[in-house]
């Protein structure tokens, strides 16, 4: 009987209701096209549980999450018991299941890659918890079979808000491990793994100053508390830059670590290539390195960006930001801005207002592009705020959003990091590695016709060899 209801379900949320070739010939808004084309982007948007190959309906994927809950489960409260002092009080570290990420790909560790657990402290001397993914030594990259010889560019990846953890992010520091980057993906203060309450220097124990705070966004005069704040992740993108450019001769502070095991220095230093680009992709940033955040991490790396020299691109998942006033964020660098049709619940278009074509153009590609900087917007069709996390069985997302955000973010990153071609971010088409179970990946066709939005706009302006490729309406949005 339970299989029925499953096959039922599934069957129901795939009908195919085929939408229009594109939005700019969408029916009238309130019409019975337009509802019918409206449910089954709704449905749609919940591929990645539903559609054929989701996790319903691929039948190697329920049991590897019954096998992976326990281990990590067990393997995080280890780390708590190792530091009573340092408790991260946090879904990613109470609830089962929480921080699994994808189980089918729980053997790349050793076989595809490598996975470096650290820990370091933030400003505020916080236990901050992450992994570095790194490639595997003589390692062959699985798109091209060329080896893959360092020391290689260097990424941190920041988290979203509202108890985003690593784990939900290892999907992307693998695909990039693989194809020759060093990424640090970390839990910010108050998330995932990551302790909950800050430290006075020297003390093991956390202590706060109810009645002193010293700046405003220091909730109470407790640091970092609650860890729905932006300063959390602007804090915490430059403290784990910091930790990700240190070495043994120039080690990383760790503030307020006193007794708490930590990393004295990147383990990963000596992979992560510090040579200066061939090109600056903007007046004094040369080094090979990109921040990446997603939801309230994209916020914080689209405001690091203007003013840490290091940084040389960024790639914010939902969402680019730009804008003036008092506390203006100002593009200095190329970006990739990879943006969402739905927010963090999948509901109707309004039948009256109907489809505004450019709404995820005006958040931050306009004013990118304005400054005179590269930039791309790429809306996956049917996507949600999750599609940039691994989440079980849960939270809506489009079947091969993910997987079209990995071949954009990989080719970015190759363009402005390692001086590759621009070809692959004009492509209609590409092959992705998805894993498939079994310690199987299976190679994916992934068509940009068919993966873009035709609701709201894809774009970009890029400058090649001189010459400006610039397009407003990839798709035929109607912008």
């Amino acid at each position: 009987m339970r299989r029925s209801i499953v096959a039922l379900l599934a069957a129901v949320l795939t009908l195919n209701i085929a939408p229009s070739a594109h939005a700019s010939s969408q029916p009238k808004p309130g019409s019975l096209q337009f509802l019918l084309q409206d449910a089954q982007s709704m449905l749609d948007a919940y591929g990645r549980i539903t559609a054929p190959g989701g996790q319903l309906l691929n039948p190697a994927y329920l049991p590897a999450l019954a096998s992976q809950i326990p281990g990590v489960t067990l393997a995080q409260l280890l780390k708590i018991a190792a530091s009573p002092t340092r408790p991260p009080l946090t879904a990613g570290a109470l609830v089962p299941g929480w921080n699994v990420g994808n189980p089918l790909r729980a053997s790349w560790d050793g076989t595809r890659g490598v996975e470096t657990p650290v820990s370091f402290t933030n400003r505020y001397g916080a236990l901050l918890r992450g992994t570095v993914y790194s490639p595997l030594p003589n390692a062959r990259d699985p798109y091209t079979g060329e080896v893959l010889t360092g020391p290689f560019p260097g990424v941190v990846l920041t988290p979203g808000s509202l108890q985003g953890s690593g784990g939900m992010y290892e999907w992307l520091g693998q695909d990039l491990a693989e194809r020759g980057y060093v990424v640090l993906v970390y839990d910010v203060q108050g998330q995932g793994m990551s302790e909950t309450l800050p430290h006075e220097s020297g003390s093991d124990l956390p202590f706060c100053f109810p009645f002193d705070a010293p700046k405003p966004l220091e909730m109470l005069g407790c640091p970092g508390v609650p860890s729905q704040q932006e300063a959390n992740f602007v804090y915490g993108t430059l403290d784990a830059t910091d930790f990700f450019f240190s070495t043994p001769d120039a080690p990383y502070a760790n503030p307020g670590r006193a007794s708490a095991k930590v990393d004295a220095f990147n383990p990963l230093w000596e992979s992560f290539d510090r040579r200066p680009l061939e090109h600056e992709t903007a007046p004094g940033r040369s080094a090979r390195f990109a921040i990446i955040g997603h939801s309230l991490g994209a916020s914080a790396i689209s405001r690091v960006q203007g003013d840490d020299p290091r940084v040389s691109t960024v790639v914010a998942l939902d969402k680019l930001r730009s804008g003036g006033g008092d506390d203006a964020i100002v593009p200095s660098v190329p970006a990739l801005a990879l943006q969402s049709e739905y927010s963090l619940l999948v509901t109707p278009t309004s039948a009256s207002e109907g489809i505004v074509a450019n709404r995820e153009r005006v958040t931050g590609y306009d004013g990118w592009t304005a400054s005179g900087l590269d930039a791309m917007l790429i809306v996956p069709r049917a996507s949600t705020h999750m599609e940039y996390t691994d989440i079980p069985l849960v939270m809506p997302a489009s079947r091969y959003g993910q997987a079209l955000s990995s071949v954009y973010t990989q080719a970015w990153l190759d363009h402005w990091l390692k001086d590759a071609s621009i070809a692959p971010l004009l492509a209609t088409s590409w092959s992705y590695l998805e894993p498939t179970g079994g310690g199987r990946w299976t190679p994916t066709r992934l068509d940009r016709s068919k993966l873009l939005s035709t609701r709201y706009c894809s774009a970009y302006l890029l400058h090649d060899d001189a010459a400006v490729r610039q397009d407003e309406d990839v798709t035929g949005a109607g912008c």
